[in-house]
């Protein structure tokens, strides 16, 4: 479960955060891990297939470092 924290905000008298900036957070996390399990499944998926083609290992290997680059960006 989120934990509501306590930020500064111009709009909000007591210093917590709304509930639709709650969900809205909240949404963006969801989002966030759903692109990063996608992205894991396709470093799997690439891990997973084996060639002797020297253009298809090369090319094999061009995509697994920039999925990897991915999920390190996504922290």
């Amino acid at each position: 479960m989120a934990k509501t924290r306590k930020q500064p905000k111009a709009d909000s008298g007591n210093g917590f955060i709304s509930e639709d900036e709650r969900r809205l957070a909240e949404q963006l996390r969801t989002v966030r891990e759903r692109q990063k399990q996608a992205l894991n499944l396709q470093r799997v998926n690439i891990l997973s297939q084996t060639t002797s083609h020297p253009a298809r290992r090369a090319a094999l290997e061009a995509a697994l470092t920039q999925i990897e680059g991915q999920i390190q960006a996504m922290g």
